[in-house]
């Protein structure tokens, strides 16, 4: 049998999954993409999972496609539901759950559409994001030309995107890529922290709050409202609103259940 290519670990809530192709620089292929899938659903089934913390190596974080991979593939792969890549970055884009991503060394390529569809990214400081799929007579094809757009406005975006130069992990940080800029040695734990914080709060309404700040990245601001009150209102009926509600009349620390 072939080794994992996704290595899947759980700290109390929090699920970490580490990709795991060293020799390549964790360059996305096709059982890395569907090892990815699958923990990402696996991890989304279980109640009991909170956050998931997705990181690389000290070298890579992700270096983008696996080149090799690419080399034969033609219009109908791409256009297939599950051809290269769609199946993982569909599930990416539509996950419930807080996805952090944990930053160090190269994240190009796919590997920076991997991070951009986290929901926080913790950076490294020696760590390096780029798009140079120009580079090769294409463009990034994992949310890459939408996602950038949004994180770090037009001007910058599009310098990467055109350019296909990276930037490094601070200038990534002030352009609003990055949430957190830490060491290197460092970033693991930062991410760990963030998700143990999301963790503590209520499972529903931080899969809630994360749809409803969604919309404002896919929808116009009257939409936008209205998802907001919705998801407000139905948090209302559930038993989790009670015990946050009870727990700080009575100033103790709330125990969630997500339902």
């Amino acid at each position: 049998m072939s080794e994992p290519t996704v290595l899947k670990e759980f700290r109390d809530a929090t699920a970490i999954f580490t990709l795991n192709r060293p020799k390549a620089l964790n360059a996305l292929n096709d059982q890395l993409m569907r090892e990815m899938a699958a923990a990402l659903q696996e991890a989304d089934r279980d109640d009991a999972i909170r956050a998931v913390v997705i990181a690389g190596s000290e070298r890579a974080f992700c270096a983008g496609a696996d080149i090799t991979g690419l080399d034969g593939v033609a219009v109908n792969d791409v256009l297939d539901p599950n051809g290269f890549g769609r199946g993982m970055f569909d599930i990416l884009g539509a996950y419930r759950k807080p996805l952090i991503a944990a930053v160090r060394g190269l994240a190009f390529g796919g590997g920076c559409e991997l991070a951009l569809a986290c929901d926080i990214v913790v950076a490294g400081d020696n760590a390096r994001f780029g798009v140079p799929e120009v580079a090769l007579g294409l463009l990034p094809g994992g949310g890459g030309t939408q996602r950038l757009i949004h994180a770090m406005g037009k001007q910058k975006a599009m310098k990467m995107l055109l350019t296909g130069a990276p930037i490094t992990a601070q200038e990534a940080y002030a352009a609003g890529l990055a949430s957190d800029l830490v060491a290197d040695a460092e970033c693991m734990e930062r991410a760990l922290a963030i998700a143990t914080r999301i963790a503590r709060n209520g499972p529903l309404a931080v899969q809630l709050a994360k749809d409803s700040a969604r919309a404002a990245l896919e929808m116009g601001l009257t939409q936008g409202l209205a998802m907001e009150r919705r998801n407000f209102m139905l948090l209302f009926g559930t038993a989790d609103k009670q015990e946050g509600v009870s727990a700080f009349l009575e100033k103790r620390k709330p125990s969630f259940t997500g339902r």
